[in-house]
């Protein structure tokens, strides 16, 4: 399997919806906000937040199915925490690329001088 279609082992496939769920804003602040505080409730998530609880609730939602996020009941409350074996899958992901643009670069450099 070529890098194209394996990164680290991973399936390339794998990665579109990872970073699909990273590529909104509100979804980057939720991440930030659990990575800062930790797990909160969505009423904790939603203090200050400029989007409705609807809307964070589906944010969230995203997270969770891109595996960023883990959310369990206590009582009445969903709480949600940081689930950061993803976040360490899309460093990989960067960095394999990083290391490919470098190769590329170099090559490019050796070709004009």
């Amino acid at each position: 399997m070529s890098t194209a279609e394996s990164t680290n082992g991973l399936p390339i496939g794998e990665a579109a919806p990872l970073f699909a769920a990273l590529g909104d804003e509100t979804r980057l602040r939720l991440l930030a906000r659990l990575a800062d505080r930790g797990p909160g409730s969505i009423t904790d998530l939603c203090s200050g937040a400029r989007v409705s609880r609807q809307s964070i609730t589906k944010h969230l939602v995203v997270l969770e199915h891109a595996g960023l996020v883990r959310s369990r009941r206590e009582g009445r409350e969903r709480v949600c925490e940081l689930a950061p074996g993803r976040l360490q899958e899309a460093h990989g992901y960067l960095d394999v690329i990083s290391r490919q643009w470098d190769s590329a670069l170099e090559r490019l450099r050796f070709f004009v001088e």
